[in-house]
């Protein structure tokens, strides 16, 4: 059962996942975030992701905290890019002593989700916020802005919107806009709203065009993802 709940860390989230029972594989997209993961006693990153990440093999219970996009790399001190598409040991990005301190008391806490805010929290007190830029970012481009429009906007020029997207989700800012209308599309087909005004209200040229992103990003068609036949 996956649950989640609003984090006290400004824009994160954390979850916990624990499957009733084995079955195929966990299916998770991309949405523009990196996590801080705890499973089996270890603590792990979730770099961003630029297709869906299949979890077969770890069925869990696992526990994280999903860091608002762009928020991430300076918790971690180290860019999003160096991390796209990867699981990596949080052993692999700091000293050992340190990870292993952090482990204990996370393995230590009532619970491991918990444990694991409570570690970003005093991280986060003891870090340089994030750019405010990067949320103007993630606000525009999550609002369907062209990303020149975007550039334009904010006044850094297209190469300069790059080379910080780059850094701080991972990808350039075309990747993460796809990454976000994705993620707004889910959100209204889950919500009930037929794929065709799906398509519509999250900017996709047509049903056959959200059809297409679908199945780049996440690896299988609308319907199967949602669940649906026909």
């Amino acid at each position: 059962m996956y649950a989640e709940r609003a984090s006290r860390l400004t824009g994160a989230v954390v979850w916990t996942n624990t499957p009733a029972a084995p079955g195929g594989p966990g299916r998770v997209l991309p949405d523009g975030c990196m996590d801080l993961l705890w499973y089996d006693g270890r603590l792990l990153v979730a770099g961003p992701d630029t297709r869906a990440h299949l979890t077969e093999g770890a069925p869990g219970p696992w526990a994280g905290v999903r860091f608002y996009p762009g928020t991430a790399p300076a918790l971690l001190g180290v860019p999003a890019h160096e991390l796209r598409d990867r699981r990596v040991e949080l052993a692999d990005l700091w000293p050992a002593p340190r990870v292993r301190r952090l482990t204990a008391r996370v393995n230590a806490a009532r619970d491991p989700a918990s444990g694991l805010e409570e570690a970003a929290l005093s991280r986060a007190a003891d870090t340089e916020p994030a750019d405010p830029m990067l949320r103007r970012i993630v606000t525009a481009l999550d609002a369907g802005r062209p990303v020149a429009d975007t550039a334009d906007e904010l006044g850094i020029g297209a190469r300069r919107l790059h080379r910080r997207s780059l850094a701080a989700f991972g990808y350039g800012p075309k990747t993460l806009a796809r990454v976000l209308r994705l993620q707004r599309a889910l959100a209204l087909a889950r919500a009930g709203t037929p794929l065709a005004e799906t398509a519509a209200r999250s900017g996709y040229a047509d049903q056959a065009h959200l059809a297409r992103d679908v199945r780049r990003l996440a690896g299988v068609s609308p319907g199967e993802l949602l669940g649906r036949r026909g």
